[in-house]
């Protein structure tokens, strides 16, 4: 159990770091290309931002051994197997299978990775 919560900490954080880098590159991205629609792209980048946010708090909660980050990240997860279900059925297979199978490795640390 111990592994399993030390792993969903170092996970969560990892996602959380993933996240700030996607929400970065949409900013600088916007910048040297032709936005479309900019109200969905200021949405998009302050959800991953938001989503980062909560993620770390999350890990918090690991590395202190508290309850309180065991149900949103095991909740983010499972929408992350969403998003990566219409990925791959969205012909991006590779990117598909990876964030599946990170939210699949993270979703079951945090389901184990505490006890009362």
């Amino acid at each position: 159990m111990e592994f399993a919560r030390k792993s969903a900490g170092y996970l969560l954080r990892l996602e959380s770091a993933l996240l700030i880098f996607l929400a970065l590159y949409l900013s600088v991205s916007a910048i040297f290309k032709k936005v479309v629609a900019p109200g969905a792209l200021a949405g998009e980048i302050s959800f991953a931002l938001i989503a980062a946010i909560g993620l770390f708090i999350c890990a918090r909660g690991f590395a202190q051994r508290k309850s309180y980050g065991r149900a949103p990240a095991l909740l983010a997860n499972l929408i992350a197997l969403g998003v990566a279900y219409f990925m791959i059925s969205g012909k991006l297979i590779w990117l598909g299978a990876l964030l599946g199978l990170l939210a699949m490795v993270t979703a079951l640390s945090a389901l184990l990775g505490y006890t009362e």
